[in-house]
């Protein structure tokens, strides 16, 4: 989602809404509403497995996801984006995120670190080739075309998730309508090692879209052409595919929360230290690499290190609780996007310092949980 995103903005920016002043801040909150939506309806997700069981929360999310991009191929104005990428898809998004990334810890214990980093490079997978695909059909059908076209891509995809996805324990039953106070334990809220986890979460992830979302518009901003940002994209989500399968191995070696700490401050370095200074081809694809590499650990170790910390039965609330405050790290790309215009500085520059310095930020939150939990600085866990 993040790197086509980035690939309609930038064909926005340029063709459909080139006239409209600040147009570039306010495509941003068509992201912003896309994932709002997918890390607000962790607590509905809950409750509809629950009741009725992941196949039919999967049929659903399928289903919002397609109808979302079939009628943004509609859209003439901004806010039909917000209405149907940002809302509609977005809830769809919701649906299907969650129940894949709920199922696989229920099946693996010594290598789950591994399982979520092979499910979660799926996105890599799909950023990959997208963006060629995208960039191509931009140019040659236009927006509404290309939006047609990635909904049935997305209907066909989906579509093979609800036959495969299944969860271990079976916690729903027809005959039974569950409450929210039968499936969610609030008591994790008093569990001072998963606030300091979900502290530090939140102030990371608000620097992880901007690179995804403005990188093409970088790009071009630079004088190089569209197709040079479908390749950095692609070169980000390649790197991306490698990073997460890596950080799902290496945590299941040394520990998927140090893991998870050593790459949460080198994608903040990636940032501050090298596309800082990225004006040219070859800078530009460092930098998209080695974020790409780094980045992503918490979504391919959000699962895992949320199990350790709170154990197997407060899991699925210790999720939804941590996806409903990543709310407010999706408002690090508009603040981000505000502060840019606003700010009297380098083109970009905002962008550039405000994902470093987050992800820094939060590194030091996990470091402090690492010490909390285990004393020291070298233990594995």
């Amino acid at each position: 989602m993040y790197f086509q995103r980035g690939i309609m903005q930038d064909h926005y920016e340029r063709v459909s809404f080139q006239n409209i002043p600040n147009a570039q801040l306010q495509l941003s909150f068509t992201g912003t509403l896309m994932e709002i939506m997918i890390h607000i309806m962790g607590i509905p997700v809950q409750l509809l497995s629950a009741r009725y069981g992941v196949k039919f929360v999967l049929a659903l999310g399928t289903l919002l996801t397609t109808l979302g991009l079939e009628l943004a191929a509609f859209s003439t104005e901004i806010w039909h984006l917000y209405m149907t990428q940002g809302i509609l898809f977005g809830a769809g998004a919701s649906l299907l995120f969650i129940t894949a990334m709920s199922a696989p810890p229920q099946w693996f214990n010594r290598r789950r670190g591994l399982s979520l980093g092979l499910v979660s490079s799926g996105t890599g997978v799909g950023g990959l080739v997208l963006p060629f695909v995208m960039t191509r059909l931009n140019n040659v059908l236009g927006a509404s075309w290309t939006y047609r076209i990635w909904g049935l891509v997305c209907v066909c995809a989906n579509l093979i998730s609800c036959v495969l996805i299944k969860e271990k324990n079976q916690r729903w039953s027809s005959s039974s309508k569950k409450c929210l106070g039968e499936v969610f334990d609030l008591t994790v809220i008093r569990d001072t090692n998963f606030i300091i986890w979900l502290i530090g979460s939140v102030i990371a992830y608000s620097g992880f879209l901007i690179p995804y979302f403005f990188l093409p518009s970088y790009v071009t901003h630079l004088g190089m052409t569209s197709n040079d940002a479908s390749v950095f994209m692609a070169a980000l989500s390649f790197s991306n595919i490698i990073g997460r399968i890596s950080v799902g191995f290496i945590g299941d070696q040394i520990g998927r929360l140090n893991a998870h700490l050593v790459f949460t401050m080198l994608s903040g370095l990636s940032s501050l230290l090298i596309w800082t200074f990225a004006y040219s081809y070859a800078t530009i694809m460092a930098f998209a690499l080695l974020f790409g590499f780094f980045c992503s650990s918490y979504i391919a170790l959000l699962s895992p290190i949320t199990v350790s910390i709170l154990g197997m039965r407060k899991f699925p609330t210790g999720l939804s609780i941590l996806l409903l405050a990543n709310v407010i790290s999706i408002f690090g790309l508009s603040l981000a996007s505000g502060l840019e215009s606003v700010m009297d500085a380098q083109p970009y520059m905002v962008y550039k310092m405000f994902t470093g310095t987050t992800y820094v930020a939060g590194a030091f939150f996990l470091l402090a949980l690492k010490i909390k939990l285990t004393g020291g600085l070298i233990t594995k866990i």
